[in-house]
Order: C-alpha cells, then sequence, then structure tokens
C-alpha cells in the first residue's frame, strides 16, 4: 500500500532537537548537547520541567530557584560514564521555571528532555545506585532495562528509561501502543508521546530495525535506524530488532496528557501470547549489559 504523506517526519534522522512545532505533537521536546570540557552552556527558566542524562563524560549543573532566586541556588556533579555502553545513566531532573548552567568537567553528551508541566517539584539527582536493572523478556526478546524516572517519581508529565538490547534481540516486545487513555476487557492504556534516541556499540557498521504500526494495520513503518538517530512516536504499535553482532541502547522519554502518572501501555493481542514461552526460554546470558560495578558478572541480575 502507498505510505502516508507524514511517514518521514516519523524518523527524525539528522534533526538536532524535537519539539512540538516540529513533531506536530503536543509535549514532548528532546536535544542531545554536546558541551567541550571547560565551557557552559544556559538553559533558561520556561514552563518545561527538564530531565537531563549524560549519555557520556561529567558535568556540573547549577540551578537558581524559582523566578531566578539566588538563595534557593543548588548545584550538582554527575555523570562520568565514557558512553552508553560503559556504565548506567545518572539523571537530573529539574522543575519548571529553573535556569540552569552546564559547565562540562570532561567533553559532554548531555540528553534534554522537556515537557510542559503545570505543577512544581523538588530538583531530583538520580544515581547508578537508586535504580534498579531490571532483565525483562526471554529467549531472543531478552533486554536490560534502567528506569530513572517511572510513574512514582515526583514529577509532573516526564518518564525516562534507558534500555540496552544484545545484537540479534527484539526490543519493546511483544509490540504496544500508548495513543488513548483507555480500560478495555484486554486492558488498560494511557496516551504518551514517545521518543527513541539510539546509540550503537558499533556506530561505524552498527543499525537496528524499527516497526511502527496501526491497530488497523493501513500504517505500517519499518525502518533502519542508527547510531544518534532519534524516532518519534506519537501513536501506533512499535517494536525494535538490534541486528546481530551489534547492541542497541535506546533512550525513551514519555509525556502525555493522563492526569495521573503512568505508563500503561496495550500489547498487540495477536503477539502477547509470545510471552508463555519466556519462563521455559530463560534470560539471554549476555545479560546485563551494563552491570551495576565494574566486574560484576555477566548475567547477575541486579537488585
Amino acid at each position: 500500500m502507498p505510505l502516508p504523506d507524514s511517514i518521514p517526519q516519523l524518523l527524525a534522522a539528522g534533526w538536532d532537537r524535537v519539539d512540538p512545532d516540529r513533531a506536530g505533537w503536543t509535549y514532548v521536546s528532546f536535544q542531545v548537547l554536546t558541551i567541550a570540557a571547560g565551557t557552559s552552556v544556559t538553559l533558561e527558566a520556561n514552563h518545561q520541567e527538564r530531565a537531563l542524562v549524560p549519555l557520556a563524560g561529567r558535568v556540573h549543573a547549577q540551578a537558581a530557584g524559582e523566578n531566578g532566586d539566588a538563595d534557593e541556588q543548588r548545584e550538582w556533579e554527575f555523570g562520568g560514564r565514557e558512553n552508553v555502553f560503559a556504565g548506567l545513566g545518572w539523571c537530573l531532573y529539574l522543575p519548571f521555571q529553573t535556569a540552569v548552567t552546564l559547565t562540562a568537567l570532561t567533553e559532554v553528551e548531555l540528553a534534554v528532555a522537556e515537557a510542559p508541566a503545570t505543577a512544581r517539584f523538588a530538583p531530583v539527582l538520580v544515581t547508578p545506585e537508586d535504580t534498579k536493572i531490571e532483565l525483562r523478556g526471554g529467549g531472543n526478546a531478552s533486554r536490560q532495562v534502567n528506569s530513572l524516572m517511572l510513574p512514582d517519581f515526583p514529577a509532573d508529565r516526564l518518564h525516562i528509561i534507558e534500555v540496552w538490547t544484545p545484537g540479534g534481540n527484539w526490543s519493546s516486545f511483544p509490540p504496544h501502543k500508548h495513543e488513548h487513555d483507555q480500560v478495555t476487557d484486554l486492558g488498560a492504556e494511557a496516551e504518551l508521546e514517545e521518543t527513541y534516541y539510539y546509540r550503537l556499540r558499533d556506530p561505524e557498521n552498527g543499525w537496528a530495525v524499527q516497526r511502527v504500526y496501526s491497530s488497523e494495520r493501513d500504517f505500517d513503518l519499518t525502518v533502519s535506524v542508527r547510531d544518534g538517530d532519534i524516532l518519534l512516536i506519537p501513536w501506533g504499535y512499535h517494536t525494535t530488532a538490534a541486528i546481530h553482532g551489534h547492541d542497541l541502547y535506546y533512550l525513551n522519554v514519555l509525556a502525555g496528557p493522563a492526569p495521573r502518572r503512568t505508563l500503561q501501555a496495550f500489547q498487540d493481542p495477536c503477539l502477547r501470547p509470545t510471552q508463555d514461552a519466556w519462563p521455559d526460554l530463560g534470560l539471554d546470558s549476555r545479560l546485563p549489559i551494563v552491570p551495576r560495578h565494574p566486574g560484576e558478572p555477566l548475567g547477575a541480575e541486579g537488585n
């Protein structure tokens, strides 16, 4: 079938920033900043809450209080991994109306996620020790998940999750969607916009495959994604495959209009039964790809 004209907008290859105007949606903004060692970047106060995730390097953040109040100024140093395959992520959450100056202590790649907020929460620094390593799935649908901002996190709309998938495995499987706030006989679903930001262990030669399709199957997109690509998920079932021999990382940013914080997703009923075999298949022995501490044996589940 002919593909809709809107398809190229979903794969934001080469984009330096995603925002509602450019994406044609309402909530999620995303960009990756590269900051040279010893230099600084200031993000001005606005009506967006922010999550800052160093992909590589270590950064110093100095944030003013609400409306620039110097008396409420706070500082943090965070990050430090060489790349996304060398350590678990850190995440600094900042509420809306918070200006922040970021100074690179080493060269830094910093993911910046934003969403409009109406409630103000306290800043929170999430460290690798604060998170739980989850090994999900089974067989060649096994992957590692590090949840930096889950629904119980004290924020308004933002949710942040990082995922590692061994080469040859499927991730975000069974395919699922989160395009409506609804409860059906088959389960609940929340309306959420989402970005996928991909990194490959071998950025020169590696790639992965992303599929997005509608419930009615009148929309079906399958694309190859490469290191540094961004994909927009405004609707539709979606799933990802890491090609053989090439480990994949992606950072998910989600936000939506729901009055409650939730990540409820609706799985494709046609493929949901594939989960039944996972207990017998067991987890991929290559997991975790990124242990909590250097030297931790592979295959040891985090706590």
